[in-house]
Protein backbone atom coordinates (compact mmCIF):
# COMPACT_ATOMS: atom_id res chain seq x y z
CA UNK A 1 0.00 0.00 0.00
CA UNK A 2 1.00 3.62 -0.95
CA UNK A 3 -0.03 6.43 1.60
CA UNK A 4 -0.25 9.52 -0.20
CA UNK A 5 -0.89 12.65 2.25
CA UNK A 6 -3.97 15.48 0.71
CA UNK A 7 -3.55 19.10 2.40
CA UNK A 8 -6.33 21.70 1.59
CA UNK A 9 -5.30 24.58 1.65
CA UNK A 10 -6.86 28.23 0.22
CA UNK A 11 -3.78 29.93 -1.54
CA UNK A 12 -0.87 27.28 -2.76
CA UNK A 13 1.91 29.74 -3.25
CA UNK A 14 1.92 30.75 0.86
CA UNK A 15 1.17 27.06 1.72
CA UNK A 16 4.30 26.08 -0.24
CA UNK A 17 6.68 28.49 0.46
CA UNK A 18 6.04 27.71 4.63
CA UNK A 19 5.83 23.94 3.90
CA UNK A 20 9.34 24.25 1.84
CA UNK A 21 10.77 26.55 4.96
CA UNK A 22 9.30 24.37 8.06
CA UNK A 23 10.24 21.36 6.96
CA UNK A 24 12.76 21.33 4.19
CA UNK A 25 10.64 19.98 1.33
CA UNK A 26 11.07 20.19 -2.25
CA UNK A 27 9.06 21.11 -5.12
CA UNK A 28 7.48 18.11 -7.03
CA UNK A 29 5.13 18.35 -10.26
CA UNK A 30 2.24 20.91 -10.70
CA UNK A 31 -1.00 19.45 -11.59
CA UNK A 32 -2.98 22.71 -13.56
CA UNK A 33 -3.69 25.76 -11.16
CA UNK A 34 -5.60 23.70 -8.35
CA UNK A 35 -3.11 21.26 -7.06
CA UNK A 36 0.78 21.08 -6.46
CA UNK A 37 3.29 17.76 -5.39
CA UNK A 38 5.93 18.21 -2.28
CA UNK A 39 8.74 15.54 -1.76
CA UNK A 40 11.52 14.68 1.27
CA UNK A 41 8.76 13.57 3.49
CA UNK A 42 8.23 9.38 3.80
CA UNK A 43 5.06 9.85 1.45
CA UNK A 44 4.32 12.34 -1.16
CA UNK A 45 2.36 15.78 0.23
CA UNK A 46 0.15 17.10 -2.29
CA UNK A 47 -0.87 20.61 -1.94
CA UNK A 48 -4.62 20.70 -3.07
CA UNK A 49 -6.46 24.56 -3.69
CA UNK A 50 -8.77 23.70 -0.87
CA UNK A 51 -12.19 25.71 -3.13
CA UNK A 52 -11.75 24.06 -6.29
CA UNK A 53 -13.27 20.96 -5.33
CA UNK A 54 -12.50 18.53 -7.84
CA UNK A 55 -13.48 19.47 -11.32
CA UNK A 56 -12.30 23.24 -10.55
CA UNK A 57 -15.74 24.40 -8.69
CA UNK A 58 -16.50 24.81 -5.30
CA UNK A 59 -17.94 22.36 -3.48
CA UNK A 60 -18.52 24.09 0.02
CA UNK A 61 -16.39 27.13 1.09
CA UNK A 62 -13.72 25.88 3.78
CA UNK A 63 -13.12 27.69 7.07
CA UNK A 64 -9.75 28.15 8.17
CA UNK A 65 -9.78 28.47 12.09
CA UNK A 66 -8.13 26.74 14.22
CA UNK A 67 -9.33 22.88 14.26
CA UNK A 68 -8.43 19.38 15.06
CA UNK A 69 -9.44 16.52 12.86
CA UNK A 70 -9.24 13.11 13.81
CA UNK A 71 -6.27 12.47 11.67
CA UNK A 72 -3.11 14.80 11.87
CA UNK A 73 0.46 14.99 10.80
CA UNK A 74 3.77 14.09 13.01
CA UNK A 75 7.20 15.22 11.66
CA UNK A 76 9.90 13.24 13.59
CA UNK A 77 13.02 15.44 13.68
CA UNK A 78 16.87 15.13 15.06
CA UNK A 79 16.80 17.78 17.17
CA UNK A 80 13.00 19.28 18.24
CA UNK A 81 14.52 22.81 19.23
CA UNK A 82 16.18 23.63 15.88
CA UNK A 83 13.29 22.14 14.01
CA UNK A 84 10.73 24.56 16.32
CA UNK A 85 12.47 27.60 15.80
CA UNK A 86 12.59 26.54 12.07
CA UNK A 87 8.92 25.91 11.82
CA UNK A 88 8.30 28.66 13.67
CA UNK A 89 10.32 30.93 11.49
CA UNK A 90 8.57 29.60 8.46
CA UNK A 91 4.83 30.55 9.61
CA UNK A 92 3.79 27.78 12.20
CA UNK A 93 2.53 28.68 15.57
CA UNK A 94 3.16 26.38 18.55
CA UNK A 95 0.09 25.83 20.53
CA UNK A 96 2.30 23.98 23.56
CA UNK A 97 5.75 24.11 25.21
CA UNK A 98 7.83 21.62 24.59
CA UNK A 99 7.00 18.47 26.47
CA UNK A 100 8.73 15.23 27.74
CA UNK A 101 7.72 11.81 27.54
CA UNK A 102 8.86 8.59 28.00
CA UNK A 103 9.78 7.94 24.48
CA UNK A 104 10.82 11.23 23.64
CA UNK A 105 10.03 14.88 23.30
CA UNK A 106 7.17 16.43 21.49
CA UNK A 107 5.33 20.00 20.68
CA UNK A 108 1.88 21.00 19.10
CA UNK A 109 1.80 23.57 16.14
CA UNK A 110 -0.65 25.14 13.68
CA UNK A 111 -0.49 26.40 10.50
CA UNK A 112 -2.22 29.75 8.80
CA UNK A 113 -5.22 27.54 7.70
CA UNK A 114 -5.67 25.26 11.18
CA UNK A 115 -3.86 22.20 9.89
CA UNK A 116 -2.56 20.43 13.37
CA UNK A 117 1.45 18.95 13.39
CA UNK A 118 3.51 17.97 16.00
CA UNK A 119 7.23 17.83 16.27
CA UNK A 120 8.68 15.15 17.85
CA UNK A 121 12.16 13.89 18.49
CA UNK A 122 12.53 10.16 19.65
CA UNK A 123 15.40 9.57 22.56
CA UNK A 124 16.60 6.12 23.77
CA UNK A 125 14.24 3.65 22.10
CA UNK A 126 11.52 5.77 21.21
CA UNK A 127 8.03 4.53 21.31
CA UNK A 128 9.63 1.09 22.35
CA UNK A 129 10.25 2.43 25.58
CA UNK A 130 6.47 2.28 25.91
CA UNK A 131 5.19 -0.68 23.87
CA UNK A 132 4.10 -3.97 25.45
Amino acid sequence: MDLLINIDVPDLDAAEALYRRAFGLTPGRRFGHAARELLGAQAPIYLLLADAGSEGTAAQPRHYQRHWTPIHLDVVVPDLDVALRTAESAGLRAETTIRDAAWGRIVTLHDPWGHGWCLLQFTGRGYDEIAS
